[in-house]
């Protein structure tokens, strides 16, 4: 027998380190050809790392969290053969999942390289598992879908993964968990009275890059919300008649509409459609319109952004952010497809909400939130009617934008959304 000592390739991008995420086999594990490993991070993206080569884990670099160099040792595996032989994988594929909201690399500095990991050394082959307790193969690791971050979950609950009911597509979420727990006495819940146990999650993967980035940026952003209440009656009444008559279109939400205001409002307000390097005390007021639109996915917030929104019309933004929210959804999102947005919006879509105070997306200056439709009486030429009213939030960057540019370009917001012909006018 001999040993294989796989080492982390590099994943590109010139980083010199990454965080172990999730593992998906532990030592005594017997693993196949091209079985997976172990989930690492970047400040861009989240990677799977496969075997090479088959054979049974002798030793792991360390726990989910920790952060591991490239080109030290990731695991150690026993193989059939009398030589130890070293991994020299080829570079990793570019990654295709971001793992932060948008220009994460930009708000976190990455700390110095460090010295490369001292050469790992086999543990001794492990005694052979008794009949009653067959080895767990990596390759079972693989019948169910789950983000790192839920797959650690499960693990701190004591959840096997396939116990666990899912949508049609089959991937686990933290909706799925919620629904386990609730209906099974095990998982950390106590079954009396339907109190749940105190637990203890580490922050680490996207959530701790999440983390990192809102400190950040509240740190270094003296922050101000502007918040205005805006008739939406016509644009809905509008919305609904451009759904009814769509044909193969996709469906329209809100969003579209609210998009195609915001591009036509920008033009007059370039302070608001801009990125602050504040190192170099350079205020880039953008051209284009690359709106990031924030999503919630299962691993965390992502910000997908539609490149040159200012050239699409409304259908074409609506199929735009339903790929988009897909591919973030589904963790097939490309890196260029969460970097480089130069205005956020963020809205909570049905749990909607009063007001909100959003975080901006550093670099970023600005960052918009609608909140929910209601609908309320309200006064028109002396006579109470019935209105559908949306405040309409916007976060700027008080050293670049100032509270009368902000409550200007509302305004002018306001006024195309609730006379929406105007949004079709050149």
């Amino acid at each position: 027998m001999g040993t294989y000592s796989f080492k982390l390739p590099d994943i590109g991008e010139g980083i010199a380190e990454a965080e172990i995420v999730a593992w998906h086999v532990a030592v005594g594990d017997v693993v196949e050809e091209d079985a997976p490993l172990a989930d690492v991070m970047t400040d861009k993206a989240t990677v799977e790392m496969t075997s090479p080569v088959a054979g049974t884990v002798v030793k792991i670099a360390g726990e989910a969290g920790e952060m591991i160099a490239i080109g030290s040792i990731l695991a150690v595996l026993e193989i059939e053969g009398g030589e130890e032989a070293t991994g020299e994988p080829a570079p990793a594929p570019t990654p295709a999942v971001a793992t932060a909201p948008n220009e994460a690399a930009q708000v976190v500095k990455p700390d110095p390289v460090p010295e490369p990991a001292a050469e790992v050394k086999p543990e001794p082959k492990p005694e052979p598992k008794p009949e009653s307790a067959p080895v767990v193969k990596a390759e079972e690791h693989k019948r169910v879908l789950a983000s790192p971050a839920v797959r650690q979950r499960a693990k701190d609950l004591g959840i096997d993964l396939a116990d666990v009911k899912t949508a049609e597509d089959g991937r686990v979420r933290h909706s799925d968990l919620d629904a386990f727990l609730s209906y099974n006495s095990g998982g950390g819940y106590r079954p009396a009275g339907g109190k749940r146990a105190d637990e203890q999650v580490k922050v680490i993967g996207l959530r701790r890059r999440i983390a990192e980035n809102m400190a950040a940026s509240k740190r270094a952003i003296p922050h101000f919300t502007y918040v205005e209440e805006i008739d939406v009656t016509k644009l809905e009444a509008l919305r609904a008649d451009l759904n009814a008559t769509r044909g193969a279109k996709p469906k329209l939400t809100m969003l579209p509409l609210l998009i195609t205001a915001i591009c036509k409002t920008l033009p007059d307000f370039p302070m608001i459609n801009a990125r602050y390097d504040d190192e170099a005390g350079i205020v880039t007021r953008s051209g284009s319109v690359h709106l990031g639109i924030a999503a919630q996915t299962d691993a965390g917030l992502m910000v997908p952004v539609i490149r040159d929104a200012q050239d699409r019309n409304v259908w074409q933004l609506a199929s735009e952010i339903g790929r988009l929210a897909d591919a973030a959804r589904t963790g097939k999102a490309r890196s260029e497809e969460l970097s480089g947005s130069t205005l956020t919006i963020t809205s909570l879509g049905p749990l909607g909400g009063i007001a909100t105070t959003p975080v901006i997306n550093r670099p970023e200056v600005a960052i918009i939130g609608p909140n929910k439709v209601v609908e309320r009486p309200v006064f028109r030429d002396g006579v109470v009617v019935a209105a559908k009213l949306m405040n309409l939030s916007i976060s700027c960057d008080h050293r670049v934008v100032d509270g009368w540019d902000a409550a200007s370009f509302v305004q002018a917001l306001k006024r195309l959304i609730e006379t929406p012909a105007l949004l079709f006018v050149d």
